[in-house]
């Protein structure tokens, strides 16, 4: 009885091989008519899929996407199927300009999207320019506060007396600016007409 059965289980399962096989392509389905075993259609629209051959047969017609198909290679067909049903989509969705429609917007939304870019690198730099005015108005506004001579070392008055001046031989930088440039700065006083630095 078993065996029986597991035979007639087996002729179930090749009877339903035979009849998914035997089943119309979506476009054959469409148009009424027989479904050879070379269609042109079946590899691209199987019966699971009837919305996607009925869009393309509106807008193009089967019989110029066979001829289409039969033009083509073989490894090919797949990407322009994909490419008719694209194309058949968007004319449903707009008649008038179909994909040039999509295209044209989507150009409107990346040229928005660069004025826009443009428009915040230039802030970035605005704001860096206004920083970096900011920190050199405050090391002037410290160095005034500090009251330190670039060329005078510590404890030194602020003279203008070329005399004193030129009496002074080689002295170190105020401490503050040594902190903020960390540079060993050295004045040579014998000469400030044109004063020579040495890091």
């Amino acid at each position: 009885m078993r065996e029986r059965e597991k035979g007639m289980g087996g002729r179930k399962q090749v009877q339903n091989s035979r009849l998914a096989s035997s089943s119309p392509c979506a476009g054959c389905k469409l148009l009424r008519r027989r479904c050879a075993h070379d269609c042109i259609f079946a590899p691209y629209f199987p019966a699971s899929e009837p919305l996607k051959f009925a869009t393309v047969h509106k807008v193009f017609g089967a019989s110029n996407v066979s001829k289409l198909l039969q033009d083509i290679p073989v490894q090919h067909r797949g990407d322009a199927v994909s490419s008719l049903v694209y194309e058949a989509n968007a004319r449903v969705r707009d008649p008038i300009y179909g994909c040039v429609g999509a295209i044209s917007s989507l150009q409107h939304q990346v040229e928005s999207l660069q004025a826009q870019l443009a428009l915040a690198q230039a802030e970035m730099v605005n704001l860096r320019m206004r920083q970096t005015v900011y920190l050199a108005h405050q090391l002037g506004q410290e160095s005034l506060q500090n009251n330190t001579y670039i060329g005078l070392g510590k404890g030194a008055a602020v003279s203008t007396d070329s005399s004193a001046m030129s009496s002074q031989k080689l002295v170190e930088c105020d401490t503050n600016l040594k902190a903020m440039f960390n540079l060993d700065v050295v004045v040579d006083q014998t000469n400030l007409g044109s004063p020579m630095w040495s890091c």
